[in-house]
């Protein structure tokens, strides 16, 4: 055997071994989240408008991104931005980091910076901030389990556990409620 032939005979041997080394380490892509499957429907820079069983807009929404479950319908929404209207027709607006919403649109889970922000230029000014919401459009409710702050001009009012109806714009605080108000003279 010369020379030639083995190297040539080697460098078939290393190309071999190098292709079968690349091919095992290729990128596969992501890994899927989750339980392992892939959403059956993504959505990007979208909005939606969900309608009550009359057929009168019960919430719209706004978001860069929705995924929705392939085994149980579920939908995860990015930075979501829900539009809910109250009883004369002006929205309220809820934002958060991260959004879920069940099976069938009757609970929206919204968490992490849940900022909720009253209808502009209609009563008083309000905001709540909370880190957990679950809203039930069709029940007219929201409640939290967790700390919530409302703000108005010239108030703070906070408390643990908190429920409120989105019709008549009445709440209730169930523990560990503070109270800040500043008269106008001091403001």
């Amino acid at each position: 055997m010369n020379w030639r032939t083995g190297l040539g005979a080697g460098l078939a041997v290393a190309a071999a071994l190098f292709g079968w080394s690349a091919w095992r380490q290729r990128d596969t892509g992501p890994a899927p989240a989750g339980n392992g499957l892939r959403p059956d429907y993504v959505m990007r820079d979208f909005e939606l408008i969900g309608l009550d069983d009359d057929g009168k807009e019960s919430l719209a929404l706004r978001a860069p991104m929705l995924e929705r479950s392939a085994t149980d319908q579920t939908m995860t929404v990015t930075t979501p931005l829900f539009l809910l209207p109250d009883a004369d027709g002006n929205y309220w607006q809820l934002r958060s980091k991260t959004g879920w919403i069940d099976a069938r649109g009757d609970e929206l889970r919204l968490r992490d910076d849940v900022v909720g922000t009253s209808p502009e230029g209609i009563g008083v000014p309000t905001r709540f901030e909370t880190t957990r919401l679950n809203v039930f459009p069709d029940r007219n409710l929201a409640s939290s389990d967790a700390r919530v702050t409302i703000t108005q001009p010239g108030s703070i009012l906070s408390g643990v556990g908190f429920e409120t109806n989105t019709k008549t714009k009445h709440y209730v605080f169930k523990s560990q409620v503070k109270s800040r108000y500043v008269p106008k003279s001091a403001r």
